[in-house]
This record gives C-alpha cells, structure tokens and sequence, in this order.
C-alpha cells in the first residue's frame, strides 16, 4: 500500500507565551516540525500532508523547502476537525496521523505501527505512564483488545485509575478514515471532534485496534510550554551523545555537548564541554575540540587541536591544524595542512598555506598565503575601502612584522619581509625588505609636561 502522513500543526500553543507558532520552535535548531517531517521522509511515504491554522503562513514559509501539502484548519475544532481538512488529498493506501509538536518520535516506531495496518486492522500507538495526568485512556475490553480512548475531562474515576495512554499517533487505511471521520461528534466535554472516537467506531465494525508501543516515552512526549520544550532539548541531545559514544567518540561530558545539525566523526575525536556543532560538521580522526567552542558548516582535517573558545564557520582544515583559543574563522577560511590561527585571530575568505602562521591578535581578510608565511602579531589586511573588497597576496616563506596594515591591493612576495609598524600599500618584490614607518627622534633630559596645580 501507498503511505499518507498526515501532520497536525495548527496549535498556537498559548503556554509557549509566545508570538511564533507552536511547532516552529526550535529543538536542535530545527522547527519542532520539521524533526517529524525528516523522521516521516525517511517512512517513504508518497505524500506528506501538514495542516496549518494559527500562523498558518509563517509555517508555510518556514516549510517551504519540504515537499508538503498544505490544508488549512481555519478554525480549531479537534483533532478529528484537522483530520478532515486534509481528506481531499489523501490516496487509497495507508494513512499515518503524527502531531508537528511531538519531534522526537523514532521512524522504527513508525515502521512497527504501520506493519499492523489493514483493511481489517488499524494501527494505535500507545505508552504506560506513571502519572498519566492529561491524557485519553485506552480502554480494554475483557480478552484485552482496545476498544476505545476516554479523554481525561471525560473520564470516571476508575478509568482515570488506567495508566496505559493515547499517544494521539495512529495509522490505518485511507478507506477506514475516510468512512469514520464524517461520523465524529463534537457531543464532549471540549465540545471538539475528537480523532480518538475513531477507536470506538473501528471495534464496532470488528476491525482491530492494533498497539504498539515506543522504546522510550519520551518519543511521544509533546510541548505546550517551555520546560517541557527544554526537557525534549536535553533527551534529544542525549541522544546524539549516546550515539557519538557508540562510534567511539570521546565526549568529556555527554550532557554538555549540542548538535544542532549533523555532526560526523572520525576515530578517536575527543570533544570537550560546552561545545556546539550547527548545521553540517565533520571531524576527522584524532581532532580534539577544547571546552566551549562554536563550529559551523565546517570541515575539520585529522589531527587538528582546536583551542577552547573558537568560533569556526564555513571554513575548512586540512589537517595537522592548530586553532585558538579565542580565534575565530569565518567563511571562505581554508587552513592547509600544518597552517596555525592562534589565539585572538579573525580570519574571512583567506587561504593559509602549508605550515604558515598568524599567532596572535590579527585580522585576516580576503586574501592568500603561500607556504611557510609568518605573520606577526596585530597585523590586518585593510580589504575594504568603504564600498569595495580587495584582496592581499603573499608569496611563500614571507614574513610579516608586528602591527603591519597591509593595505589592499597589495602584494607581498616570496622570501620578503615587512618590517614591523609598517604600512604596505605598494608591492613588495621577492626577496626585498619593505619598512614603513616614521623616523624615530630621541630627545635628551625631556621633561615630561605635568599638571597645573590649582592655589
């Protein structure tokens, strides 16, 4: 059969005391919707339908580069209500219903509900809680079938006794939905069209109630405030960090590390703590990352150290690297092999050749360094003139004094050396020194001025 996933995101989620839309919050830096999303695309499913309501277009925009369908709940009226919006565009196979707030749900679980669906069975997930405080109960029937879900305002006290609960995720054929739905009544405590009535129609016609059940609750685990949006943060991180453990990872201490994206790694990276890796990081084999560090959309060659407090972006290590403390690469940086950015280093689209070093306290912009360069500390290359960017060039084996402003266009070639206090605005020859600075004059027996002293 073909899959349908059906994604419920129309809540404003009014605990999050917040303006954004519920499902747009960040967990791992992603929409909390988008975690379902990826985890729906990897179940194969030839549509994946979401619908909106509250902040209907900011989710839209925000989903503009998955392959959804939209429908619109223009007003809130239950699950079963959102359901129906997205009827039209379902097909004939099976159908998955998930909720854009509930990210962590595991596509193994998935699989494992949608293997129970049938023309004669559907598919609930279920979970036993020790406190099941606000969720529908599964009711059993005595051979122990499911029969029904009781909604917690609904509920009797000796069904309120029941800990086994609705997850809310259910799958079953597009045929079965599509004859239950329109038969919902908003005759309830909420005066909503619950989806969970749908439970109690399908054991009325003789069809199944097939439970599964996730490996840990805290899949189903979904978010109407900021603690429990915090919570959700720390289980999925943990684990990312677990599954780093297993690959051999060497993590200082697993609950302060964030991966907020995808983090690759070789054998033998040893990550310390407080770090934070965005977007998509590789590191290869024996790297050690120092406390507190920043690294983003980057490649980091074998055996790089990378000192605490380094903000890496869009930049590229070849290997044998040593970065920081304090340092900072932004985009376009590309570190050869044995290149060394030290500590209070910015650097911007440049190229550092093979073994070439900018130690301390310098800036670094648009520009290349051949093999060997050294450069001194407090040195920048002046790249911008107020409307264009320019570009430094210096050959191999140069070296560069301290507190040197290259002024760019310029070069400096092979084997030459720029004295140090110097301002370069002209090319510098291979081989050739080039010093710029005032004459210095020495004064004999000056007095130094003083103070006026008030009588």
């Amino acid at each position: 059969m073909t899959l349908d996933v059906v994604i419920l995101a129309a809540g404003q989620g009014t605990r999050m005391r917040s303006t954004l839309p519920k499902v747009l919050h960040r967990l791992a830096g992603k929409p909390m919707v988008g975690h379902v999303l990826d985890t729906a695309r990897k179940l194969e499913a030839e549509r994946l339908h979401v619908v909106v309501g509250h902040g209907a277009e900011r989710v839209r925009e925000a989903l503009a580069d998955f392959p959804v369908r939209f429908a619109l709940q223009a007003e809130q009226k239950g699950t079963g209500h959102a359901v129906a919006q997205a009827l039209e565009g379902l097909g004939n196979g099976k159908v998955l219903v998930l909720y854009g707030d509930v990210p962590l749900i595991r596509r193994e679980t998935l699989a494992k509900l949608l293997d129970q669906v049938s023309e004669s069975r559907m598919g609930l997930l279920t979970v036993v809680l020790d406190d099941p405080t606000g969720y529908g109960r599964i009711l059993r029937n005595a051979e122990g079938q499911a029969v029904a879900i009781v909604e917690q305002k609904d509920a009797s006290e000796r069904e309120l006794e029941i800990r086994e609960c609705n997850t809310g995720i259910m799958a079953m054929t597009a045929a079965q939905l599509k004859r239950w739905l329109p038969r919902l009544s908003a005759d309830n405590a909420q005066g909503e069209y619950y989806l969970t009535d749908v439970i109690a129609m399908a054991a009325a016609e003789g069809i199944t109630i097939a439970t599964a059940q996730p490996g840990d609750a805290m899949e189903v685990e979904g978010v109407n405030n900021r603690l429990q949006m915090a919570r959700l943060e720390r289980a999925y991180q943990s684990r990312i960090a677990e599954e780093l453990m297993l690959q051999g990872v060497a993590l200082i201490d697993p609950a302060r590390i964030d991966v907020r994206g995808s983090l690759t790694c070789g054998h033998d990276v040893e990550i310390d703590v407080g770090c934070v890796f965005e977007g998509e990081v590789e590191l290869g084999e024996g790297v050690r990352i120092g406390p507190h560090c920043v690294i983003r959309d980057s490649h980091i060659g074998a055996e790089t150290v990378i000192e605490p407090h380094s903000v890496i972006e869009g930049a590229v290590a070849a290997g044998h690297n040593r970065i920081g403390p304090f340092a900072r690469l932004r985009p376009g940086t590309r570190l050869a092999v044995g290149a060394k950015v030290g500590n209070f280093v910015e650097t911007k689209n440049a190229e550092v050749g093979e073994g070439s070093k900018i130690n301390h306290l310098s800036y670094v912009g648009d520009a290349r360094l051949g093999r060997g360069v050294n450069v001194g500390a407090g040195t920048i290359t002046c790249n911008y003139d107020g409307a264009n960017k320019h570009r430094t060039e210096i050959g191999d084996d140069a070296f560069i004094g301290s507190n040197t402003a290259l002024v760019a266009p310029v070069s400096v070639g092979r084997s030459a050396t720029v004295g140090a206090g110097s301002t370069i605005s002209k090319d510098v020859p291979d081989n050739a020194l080039a010093v710029s600075r005032g004459r210095q004059i020495g004064k004999a027996d000056w007095v130094r001025p003083t103070k006026k002293t008030r009588d």
